[in-house]
């Protein structure tokens, strides 16, 4: 039986204590994020739509110019079929406070309209009683919506076990060797999410406390590794800063 285990697995005993070993590790990582950054409780953050567009508002822009974006949005057009049909123009301008309206609005507009087309009104709660998968594959469907856009939407707004790889998150769990160097944003994603059981709620508190880390300590340029609570099962820190190359 070359290659496989006498029960039919394809997972050699040593690949499997790896595996253990890394849950294990994890484990740990999370838990001291936990304590560090705190556990935070999870809440909808609005309907699945409205959760997309405030993302969609967030890219490349601070938490701050999203929500004075969108409220000027909503300000100017009180429903999304107003959006949708409004002048190009004056979406842009409504959201011009976010950074990139040229692009944003849009994209905006095309994704309203595809949402219509689609289901014959605006609305993505039907996104609640499909398989997760199948969520992230009707949303990532629409043009300028990615794997971090669509996790977004199924975790804040509907509770469900799905992980955003921002760049602090996918920088971070690179560094720490959560998942294997040179891993994508996107194959990231998966990876988390199995790391932490699928479970809504670590996921939750991983992704925010993963980018509270990623911002206060493990920062792109010259990471804070002198007061890091992760060190002992931290890659980057066992690789480059003990060995003097930092």
């Amino acid at each position: 039986m070359t290659g496989r285990a006498a029960d039919g697995s394809t997972t050699s005993p040593g690949k499997e204590r790896r595996i253990a070993v890394d849950r294990l590790r994890s484990a740990r990582v999370f838990d001291l994020l936990d304590e560090t950054y705190g556990r935070h409780r999870w809440r909808s953050h609005g309907t699945p739509l409205d959760e997309l567009i405030g993302t969609v508002l967030s890219q490349n822009t601070s938490n701050v110019n999203t929500a004075r974006s969108f409220r000027s949005l909503r300000a100017a057009f009180p429903t999304w079929e107003a959006v949708r049909t409004a002048p190009e123009e004056a979406v842009i301008e409504a959201i011009r406070s976010g950074g990139l309206a040229r692009i944003k609005g849009p994209r905006i507009q095309a994704i309203l309209s595809a949402i219509a087309r689609a289901h014959g009104r605006l609305s993505l709660d039907h996104l609640a009683d499909l398989p997760i998968d199948a969520a992230k594959a009707e949303m990532t469907a629409l043009h300028g919506v990615g794997p971090k856009t669509a996790a977004c939407v199924l975790l804040f707004s509907l509770g469900q076990p799905a992980m955003p790889v921002d760049t602090h998150v996918h920088r971070v769990s690179g560094r720490i060797g959560l998942v294997p160097p040179r891993t994508s944003a996107a194959a990231c994603q998966p990876l988390l999410e199995d790391l932490l059981g699928r479970d809504r709620d670590r996921i939750l508190n991983g992704h925010l406390n993963l980018i509270a880390h990623g911002q206060q300590v493990c920062r792109a340029q010259r990471p804070r590794c002198e007061s890091c609570p992760l060190q002992s099962d931290c890659d980057y820190y066992r690789a480059v800063r003990v060995s003097g190359d930092g």
